[in-house]
């Protein structure tokens, strides 16, 4: 099962086909993209086999993010070997867990402002959650999840590195800095969650591809840990980290520009095009040149 935001409703995706939610199921599930979450197990039943033909066709532009309005999201960083490598530190022995704010979410197509000199490119696979999660044990932290979908952690490495320690939450939240889309997948349709092959490009050339299994901590082991602390809700999201290839970790570095087209792809998933536009003028500056960003550490 495919779930996409249409025009701010629900929608079933198969076959390149949209069938309005609401419409389908005569009213038993609500409009509200976020609210199919709070009953996801419910969806997936009544829509499994169901017909979609009398869906109709669309075009990419119409969608918007899937998950619009989460309680919480959370992000991980230095989750890949080789992201910790091109950033010259050791691992975490601990997943780095760090949130985002809801006013950066954006849908999986359109422009993106950047908010200086030195903004990042970072793809990442994005776990919504189906059901509660507390105190999972790694083994059923799949159980708990709605789907899967594309996402980027757009970053401001100078608003992250302004001071010591860095700055995570704010340098990755400016509007639109957190795309998603452009549908969530239901677990039950991915082959094999665990590994899926990731890509993200600029301009047409790639800059970063791996495998979710090189993941230090896998989704089931992230669940795990940080239901350990607090519960997971039903339609939060989980951004899982970033692979090597970054803008920063790269010599000499390189940032977005405006114009640049980026496209974040994962397999099964879909993929997402955004191009950059000129720095807002309402976002404040930041005081550090880019030059300063530190070259060892606090990387994500």
């Amino acid at each position: 099962m495919k779930i996409a935001n249409i025009g701010g409703r629900a929608h079933l995706i198969a076959d390149g086909l949209c069938l309005d939610l609401a419409k389908a199921s005569a009213g038993r599930f609500s409009p509200d993209p976020q609210a199919v979450y709070d009953r996801w197990n419910e969806l997936s039943d009544w829509a499994a086999g169901r017909d979609l033909r009398d869906g109709r066709t669309y075009r990419a532009e119409e969608l918007l993010a899937p998950v619009p309005h989460p309680r919480q999201i959370f992000a991980v960083g230095l989750n890949y070997q080789a992201h910790a490598d091109e950033s010259d530190v050791e691992p975490p022995t601990e997943p780095m867990v760090f949130t985002k704010y809801a006013s950066s979410l954006t849908g999986p197509t359109g422009q993106v402002a950047l908010t200086g000199a030195s903004v990042d490119w970072e793809v990442e696979l994005v776990v919504v959650m189906g059901r509660t999660a507390r105190r999972v044990p790694a083994e059923r932290a799949w159980d708990h999840v709605a789907g899967v979908t594309v996402g980027q952690d757009l970053s401001d490495r100078e608003r992250q590195f302004t001071d010591s320690p860095p700055q995570f939450g704010l340098a990755k939240s400016a509007p639109g800095f957190s795309p998603i889309g452009p549908y969530v997948v239901g677990v039950g349709d991915v082959p094999d969650p665990d590994d899926l092959a990731l890509e993200c490009s600029v301009n047409g050339e790639v800059v970063q591809r791996d495998r979710t299994s090189s993941m230090l901590f896998g989704v089931g082991e992230l669940i795990a840990r940080l239901s350990r602390v607090l519960p997971l809700l039903p339609g939060d999201l989980l951004f899982t980290g970033t692979p090597a290839g970054v803008g920063l970790g790269r010599t000499p570095r390189r940032f977005l520009r405006p114009g640049d087209r980026l496209v974040s792809r994962i397999e099964g998933l879909g993929e997402m095009t955004h191009v950059m536009t000129d720095a807002d003028p309402s976002a404040s500056a930041t005081t550090v040149l880019a030059e300063a960003i530190p070259t060892r550490g606090g990387r994500s």
